[in-house]
């Protein structure tokens, strides 16, 4: 749930969109092919796009950093494929290892992603990584086969597809950063990763040990509703060593004298970066949601499993049978929240009334939403009880969302939970500090385990700090050399 909690609207973007079919000349191959989008439709595009994801993710809060970005950005599209194009690089303040690029220049780096990286290396491989996509216009073909508008991105948010309506709007035109480029999109961006990196001086094959710190860590899964860079950058087989080979190839081709890593350096640049979760934007504890940064709490049910999303909050118990689904309307007043919800879903009202939740106005509806099987043409029913709650100059709203059938057995404690919503003022919950990355130097030679020990680092964080450093913790290492630790 982040700053202000914009919906997106997708039908501002399609509406963006003027597609046309031309034959055009691919930058990178330089083949003729059938293009659905002009070159100006495509940066008007990412245009348009870019404000819509910056006010979902927020950008992160570091000049510093993303000053760095947006400079190695400009220089690596010198050298591209589409060197008149303007490129966009900027860090977007989410926890997950990603990076997506949007059509017209725009690329978006997770603070996650900048976390795990070690070297400037790496990053640079990872720039050219998803410039490629944009050089290739590999999300221009990809839209192609997609109607944005009516995709739904839901994967992971919650467990049961027959809930799916539910989840999509408030993700609802994410999924242009979110579509999954096929295996053969991803060995060209790989090699144009190489090839943009090492004409840039730098050391390539760094970006092969990143891929392999991802499988490491088995990323290919779903985050918060956000998915993971291997979910969306699906590994084209033996990707590890096709980049080393395409690597040490360009530079042989080069004959430069050495190539850059740059490890120490990068390393203090992102000395202090968010590490994780970022209370301020919500967090978990004992059952309840807390948001310092909008100052609110409820609680969930017990054994139930709770998603912060970039625009929502979703709690569910583990047969999928039920659903809550929190949210912020964009709407002027707490009526008009309430009545859109029920156009938006297609409700039908059953009772409403107007009520207080712990001080705060609120309105009550229940509704059913009917819904028709396509194949088989059975009717489905669904009931929604829902709470309208107004705090501040903001309209929240809860969707508790069950088959009628089965509404009356989670009715009850899902509307105990509704009721929770309130103001949050105990000082403690509203100054939870975030975990941060700190850059630290080795006191002396030994194992790196011996070496986290000497900072304090607990056992049960050894190994997961050992991968963020891209080493085992029997490495030795050596006396002054920069290693991350995480700390508040």
């Amino acid at each position: 749930m982040k700053r202000k909690w914009i919906l997106l609207n997708a039908a501002m973007l399609a509406g963006a969109l003027l597609i046309v079919i031309s034959c055009a000349v691919n930058p990178v191959t330089g083949k003729r092919q059938f293009m659905f989008m002009s070159e100006a439709q495509e940066v008007a595009m990412g245009i348009s796009y870019d404000p819509q994801v910056l006010a979902t993710f927020g950008v992160y809060d570091d000049p510093e950093l993303q000053a760095f970005v947006q400079a190695r950005g400009t220089e690596m599209a010198n050298i591209s494929h589409r060197p008149n194009l303007e490129f966009h690089v900027k860090v977007v303040d989410s926890p997950v290892v990603n990076a997506f690029a949007v059509p017209g220049g725009f690329i978006y780096l997770t603070r996650g992603i900048l976390a795990q990286f070690n070297n400037e290396a790496e990053l640079m491989g990872v720039i050219g990584h998803e410039m490629g996509h944009i050089t290739a216009r590999h999300s221009v073909s990809q839209m192609t086969k997609q109607q944005l508008g009516t995709l739904l991105l839901i994967g992971g948010m919650i467990a049961s597809e027959q809930f799916a309506n539910y989840a999509q709007y408030a993700m609802q035109g994410m999924e242009l950063l979110f579509l999954s480029f096929s295996r053969e999109n991803e060995r060209e961006a790989d090699a144009l990763g190489s090839e943009y990196a090492t004409k840039m001086a730098y050391d390539a094959t760094k970006m092969a040990d990143f891929f392999n710190v991802l499988n490491k860590m088995n990323m290919a899964s779903s985050h918060g509703g956000v998915p993971t860079f291997l979910s969306t950058h699906p590994d084209p087989g033996d990707r590890y060593n096709a980049v080393l080979r395409d690597s040490k190839a360009w530079q042989v081709s080069l004959g430069l004298p050495s190539y850059k890593i740059n490890g120490d350096s990068y390393l203090q640049l992102i000395d202090g970066i968010i590490y994780g979760e970022d209370p301020k934007q919500g967090y978990t504890d004992d059952n309840t949601f807390y948001h310092p940064g909008l100052k609110f709490k409820f609680s969930y049910p017990a054994g139930w499993k709770l998603t912060n999303a970039p625009t929502q909050v979703t709690v569910q118990p583990e047969d999928g049978k039920a659903l809550i689904l929190f949210t912020l309307s964009n709407q002027k007043s707490l009526q008009a929240a309430a009545d859109s919800s029920l156009v938006q879903y297609g409700l039908k009202l059953q009772r409403s009334e107007r009520r207080t939740v712990n001080g705060l106005p609120a309105i009550v509806t229940l509704s059913k939403q009917e819904s028709k099987d396509q194949s088989t043409g059975a009717v489905s029913t669904t009931a929604v009880l829902s709470y309208f709650i107004e705090y501040g100059s903001m309209y929240y709203l809860f969707h508790s969302v069950s088959a009628e059938a089965d509404f009356a057995n989670y009715a009850n404690i899902m509307e105990a939970s509704m009721k929770t919503f309130a103001r949050l003022t105990d000082p403690y919950r509203l100054n939870v500090k975030p975990d941060k990355v700190y850059v630290k130097t080795v006191p002396r030679t030994g194992p790196l385990s011996s070496a986290f020990a000497s900072f304090g680092v607990s056992q049960d964080m050894m190994n997961e700090l050992a991968l963020l450093n891209n080493m085992e913790l029997n490495d030795q290492v050596k006396a002054g050399k920069l290693i991350k630790i995480v700390s508040k």
